[in-house]
Order: structure tokens, then sequence, then C-alpha cells
């Protein structure tokens, strides 16, 4: 009755929010099909943020349930490998729901000027721990920079734009400052001749026993080819080896072995004190390091909820396996005497892997995408470290297996 009495499901707040969730989510797509355009961009980010400030308050539930599905709808893929697939509509729908709220709280004080501080402070929030949809991300593709100086100069000017009378046209001209102005950094390539071999594995094949003999073949081939090859370093995806790696002592020796030809970082689990951490090994002269995750995935590696929803969780979809463990501080390599922060996947698009850089220019992320093949999740995590490159001035090698592998340079 109420719902009715407030009209909320009023055809036209459906349509005006899922028309704003086009132009904030049109990029992500447009990439993803080889489309980068920067006027393009630049206008429909424009017209996003616009959209966001002036559409009535109950469209903007519709524009955040419609968004998040847009940017979010490949955390369901991985559903599959789990048996889980019959509850993709109902993460669908919970993704929605939670982004709806979200962007419905913009307009909690329903102002203009309420409604562009309440948006230009999410982006410095991670709903449970989730960063990947972030506001800034719209320009980074456009004439735009995507700096939160830049953003809160767009923010600033549409918002004048909508509220004063007179000179309305006036507080575009703030959008100059806002443009990306800086050429990219010139910052010298590592001198390491670096092997990052592709990996197109599908998921399925990487946990059934019957392939993994072949899987570490083929990984020990692509090690062999890259000292052929004299290359320095050859760099192997998340879970190239799919199991605990210091737990099988004839492959970790053989590793070893090679070490004294290439420096070799592979993804693998590690396991200390009953602890289980997903890691990066790096394998030198007869030695080897560990690098263990940092941020973990929420929902993938972690549930970011009280225990006792972790617990339920875990016992009804994971067949009550444990959350994995994480270290408190990144790492860095030393190789052939450059040092590279190491990162894996999803904490290579979070600030905290990029903490007390120090002189490090270099870093080495290594993925598993074939969790979300087929998705736009590469797409979004390739705009992403496009970002993160740019924002710390920071040259990526990212290897992946399931989609393709990318250098990021500031």
């Amino acid at each position: 009755m109420f719902l009715l009495k407030t009209n909320y499901f009023n055809k036209i707040n459906i349509i005006k929010g899922f028309i704003t969730s086009i132009w904030l989510s049109a990029f992500i797509y447009l990439s993803f099909f080889g489309f980068e355009i920067k006027i393009i961009n630049s206008i429909f980010g424009l017209l996003g943020i616009y959209f966001l400030l002036t559409i009535p308050k109950n469209s903007l539930f519709f524009a955040g349930f419609f968004t998040g599905i847009f940017w979010c709808n490949w955390m369901a893929v991985s559903l599959q490998y789990y048996d889980l697939t019959f509850i993709f509509p109902l993460v669908l729908l919970g993704i929605g729901i939670v982004f709806g709220i979200i962007f419905y709280l913009f307009a909690i004080i329903d102002n203009v000027i309420f409604r562009s501080f309440a948006i230009f402070i999410f982006t410095f929030t991670s709903p449970f721990g989730f960063n990947w949809m972030k506001f800034e991300l719209l320009f980074i593709d456009s004439y735009f920079s995507t700096s939160k100086i830049a953003f809160a100069l767009i923010l600033i000017s549409l918002t004048l734009y909508i509220y004063i009378k007179k000179f309305k046209y006036a507080p575009l001209f703030l959008l100059i400052l806002a443009i990306n102005f800086s050429n990219n950094l010139n910052l010298e390539e590592p001198k390491i001749n670096i092997s990052m071999p592709q990996m197109m594995i599908n998921q399925d094949l990487k946990w059934q026993k019957e392939y993994i003999n072949d899987l570490i073949k083929n990984n020990f081939i692509k090690i062999e080819d890259a000292i052929k090859e004299n290359k320095d370093l050859i760099i192997l995806p998340e879970t190239a080896f799919s199991f605990v790696l210091n737990r099988k002592p004839e492959i970790l020796n053989k590793l070893i072995e090679l070490s004294y030809n290439i420096d070799i970082i592979v993804g693998a689990l590690y396991v200390e004190n009953r602890e289980v951490f997903n890691a990066s090994y790096h394998f030198f002269n007869g030695n080897y390091e560990i690098a263990k995750k940092v941020v973990l995935v929420p929902f993938g590696e972690e549930i970011p909820l009280p225990k006792f929803f972790v617990d339920l969780i875990n016992d009804i979809f994971y067949n009550g396996a444990s959350d994995y463990s994480k270290a408190s501080a990144p790492t860095d390599f030393l190789i052939k005497g450059e040092k590279f922060r190491n990162a894996i996947c999803y904490e290579a698009t979070t600030d905290k892997i990029f903490e007390d850089l120090g002189d490090t220019k270099y870093m080495v992320v290594i993925s598993n995408n074939a969790w979300f093949i087929p998705s736009i999740e590469p797409t979004l995590q390739d705009l992403l470290l496009k970002y993160y490159s740019k924002k710390y001035g920071v040259m990526i090698f990212h290897t992946v297996n399931g989609s393709p592998n990318k250098i990021y340079r500031p």
C-alpha cells in the first residue's frame, strides 16, 4: 500500500534510473567490444554524473540497481564451479538491491548539494570490502583526469550548473580544470628480459585430478622454453599450480633447480601453521621466497561478515571450508637488481597494495580470470589496473590465465 501510495515503482522512475545506469556503465561495455573513444567516454561520463544529480529521488534506487548489475554481474559467473548456478538470479538481485540502497542514500537529504557531497564521499568507500565501483573510472579513457581533485571539480561544475539560475553555463568552464593535461610518465622499463606466457586454461580442468599432471607438465615446458630464449624472468599466473606447492617437494625441488637458470614467479597455495594462503612463489638462484596475499576477495576468499554468518555461508556453500589467511603487509621481490611489488589479482586494484612503495617502480600482478569467463570481469579489471598504474606511477606487468596479458605504463 505504501509503495503504491508513493508511486515508487512508477514506470518513469524505473526508466530514468535505467537510462542513468547506461551512462554510468557504457564505458565498460565499449571497452569490452574494443571501443575506447575519448570524446564518447567524456560525454557519457558527464551525463552519468549529471543524471545522478538530477533524477528524482525514487529513480536513484533503480539507477543503483541496474548499475550494480551492469558493473558486477560477473560475480555470479563463478557459481558454476560450485554447482550453484541455481542461485545466479538471487545473486544478481542481491547485487542490484545493495547498490540500489547505496544510490538511494545519495538523496537522503534531497538537494543537489548533498547529492554531490554524498557521491564524492562514496568514492572513498568500499561496501563489504569491495571497491570495484569507482566513479572516477568513468573517465579512465576520456579527456578528463581520474584524480580525486578532477572528480570533485566535475561534481562542483555540474552542481553549480544545476543550482544557479543566472550565468548557469559559466560553471561548466570549471570542467577545463578537470582535463588531463599531463603526459604519461617517462618511466623506463626494467632492464630485464621478461617472459609472460599467455594461458587460457579452463577452470574446470584446473580442478580435475586427471588433468593436473598435464597442467604441471605445461608449466615446466613454459619455463624451459623461457630458459632457451635466454629470458631473465618468467611470470606464471595465479594458481598456475593449483595445489599447496610447499607440500609437493618433488615439484618444489624441480623449480629450485631451474631457478639457477632463470627467476621464476608462479602462483600457488601456501600452508603455514595450518593457515592457507593464496601466494606467489619467487624462485631464484636455488632459493625461494613467498609473498602471501594481503587483500582477499570479498565473498570469494573471505566473507566480510560477523563470524556466525561466515560459518553459516561456508557450511552451506563451501562445504565447511575456512576463509584464506592473509599477510599484514605487501612483499617486494628483488629481481636482477630491480624491485617488483607483488600483487595477486584483486589486491592489485586496491590502495592497500601500493602502500610504502618507496623506490619500487614496478609491480608483478598474477591473476586467474578463468573463474569469470565469459563476462566483463577481465575488462573491468583491465580498466582498474590502468587507473592504479596512473595513480601511483607504477609500471604493472600482468600475467593472467583466461584473458590477455598486459603491461600498464603510467
